[in-house]
């Protein structure tokens, strides 16, 4: 009885000074759909350009806890008129404890994103398909290679001396977009 004691005890120091990732909601912050052009762009024929912007952020909320949002703005345009533009914005709460240091960037900038990024493609194809129009599908990303660009531009500025204190801060968070 008294091996198992101190084995409890130890477990329990244990326990609070394990990590904890946990996500605590995840929730469309902004949505909204222009259609500039509308009725008239409904009669051309020719297949639009779509271009996509993508910017990742985080954000403190409370100790241990961070927001962290996705945004998309994707703009359609049938020669030089505005088919659509859409942008919306998936934002995911997360309790992160007992991380070390080094982790914090990948975790909120590769794992979070990537948690909450298939809620912002559906959202997305969903106000699109309300329009009437055939859905446009955002492609997978791999956070990881986007959070390595980002960083990479990052160390780059930092290099050439233009990166300030306030940069540098956000730099160790990732909190940046590209």
């Amino acid at each position: 009885m008294t091996d198992t004691t101190p084995a409890a005890a130890a477990g329990s120091v244990g326990v609070d000074m394990a990590p904890v990732f946990q996500l605590q909601r995840v929730y469309l912050k902004d949505a909204s759909l222009e259609m500039p052009h509308a009725p008239h762009i409904f009669l051309e024929a020719e297949a639009p350009s779509v271009d996509i912007q993508l910017e990742v952020s985080n954000t403190p909320v409370i100790e241990n806890v961070h927001e962290v949002v996705v945004r998309v703005t994707a703009t359609a345009k049938v020669k030089d008129k505005v088919l659509f533009l859409v942008e919306g914005k998936q934002g995911g709460i997360f309790e992160i404890r007992n991380l070390p240091g080094e982790q914090m960037g990948p975790v909120l900038g590769v794992v979070c994103p990537g948690i909450i990024y298939p809620y912002l493609r559906a959202n997305v194809a969903d106000l699109i398909s309300r329009t009437g129009l055939p859905a446009i599908h955002l492609a997978e990303i791999n956070f990881e290679a986007f959070y390595s660009q980002k960083m990479a531009a990052m160390s780059q500025q930092g290099a050439a001396g233009s990166a300030g204190p306030g940069q540098a801060a956000v730099a160790t968070n990732g909190a940046a977009s590209p």
